[in-house]
């Protein structure tokens, strides 16, 4: 069963294909996949193809996705989750992005520091990890603001366009 999680304002939920529309303005807004490692989506037809490999990540537990909705309005506005997990390890990485008409508002903020919770206390998780684009800098004050540590660098540890980028990779402690 897909976990639903509740915060003050939003609803982190089940990704299903009748948010592929959501997706899809999410996904292809350049601004949104600037720092993401992926293309901009221009078909709904891939906004699919996401959601299928959420919900194949879930059932063979190699991740978790949640859609993020605000309570006050339907429809959703971003994802938040985790990949790479390995629950031999207790480990994962966390991912997320929200819609620019939602940012500055601290949706991200409200959602992460809620599924962190979740990761530690449910998944029995150690270490949260995170790999983000150095430009990426509202992202990367985001996660030390929550209590992320930057351990360093990864040299062109991603593709965007066609040039590799270098990355921060973050992490959280369970008795950080």
């Amino acid at each position: 069963m897909f976990p639903i999680i509740e915060t003050e304002r939003l609803i982190l939920r089940e990704i299903t294909y009748e948010d592929a529309s959501d997706l899809l303005r999410c996904f292809s807004n350049n601004h949104v996949t600037q720092y993401y490692g992926i293309d901009t989506f221009t078909t709904i037809e891939q906004a699919e193809k996401l959601i299928e490999s959420f919900s194949k990540s879930f059932k063979e537990k190699r991740g978790i996705r949640w859609g993020i909705e605000r309570k006050e309005a339907k429809g959703m506005i971003g994802t938040i989750g985790f990949n790479a997990w390995s629950p031999n390890h207790k480990r994962a990485e966390v991912g997320y992005e929200i819609h620019p008409d939602y940012w500055r508002k601290g949706y991200t903020k409200e959602a992460i520091t809620e599924i962190l919770s979740y990761g530690f206390d449910k998944m029995e998780l150690n270490r949260i990890g995170a790999i983000v684009f150095i430009e990426n800098v509202a992202s990367n004050q985001l996660l030390t603001t929550i209590g992320f540590h930057n351990e360093g660098i990864l040299k062109e540890y991603m593709y965007q366009h066609g040039k590799p980028h270098d990355t921060y990779v973050y992490a959280i402690f369970k008795d950080n």
